[in-house]
């Protein structure tokens, strides 16, 4: 989930709205608002369910991008920078799919490359995340994190 511009939100606080949300087997992944759960409900509703939660917590709308672990896995697995190092691949999460043509949109390109996923957005930074000025559209609406959290978020809610 995405929780830039709303202040901190200790990941404590963040288990227990998921908790009281009715989540079962809640627990956090590293301070940057990854959150792993188990539920019954569609991805509409969780999506709602945390949402109204961090709503309530923030007093202002807070984006929510869900995942089931088998969609982690397959957006590690779909990695299109095979011989990248993981920490030099960022992924872009969305709630929908990217227009193809998103790559000849993004603005400050150098070298990194990109490639359109289901509905996220690979980057391979060759100098790294911190040095890059690329601006891709809609990452507002998404959040990152690079494949090195993927694979630990895939292999924690799969429990491999």
């Amino acid at each position: 989930m995405n929780v830039g511009g709303t202040g901190k939100l200790p990941m404590a606080d963040l288990r227990k709205l998921a908790e009281e949300a009715g989540f079962g087997n809640v627990q956090t992944y590293i301070a940057s608002g990854n959150l792993l759960f188990t539920s019954d409900l569609t991805e509409t509703q969780v999506k709602k369910q945390l949402e109204n939660a961090l709503k309530a917590y923030a007093g202002k709308p807070i984006e929510v991008i869900v995942r089931t672990a088998e969609e982690m896995r397959a957006v590690e697995l779909a990695n299109p920078f095979k011989t990248a190092a993981y920490n030099r691949i960022g992924v872009l999460f969305l709630d929908h799919p990217m227009p193809r043509d998103t790559t000849k949109k993004a603005k400050g390109v150098k070298n990194e490359e990109i490639e359109v996923g289901k509905r996220e957005v690979y980057v391979h930074y060759p100098d790294g995340m911190g040095r890059s000025k690329l601006r891709i559209p809609a990452e507002e609406y998404g959040t990152t994190r690079n494949l090195n959290t993927v694979s630990r978020l895939a292999g924690l809610a799969s429990g491999r």
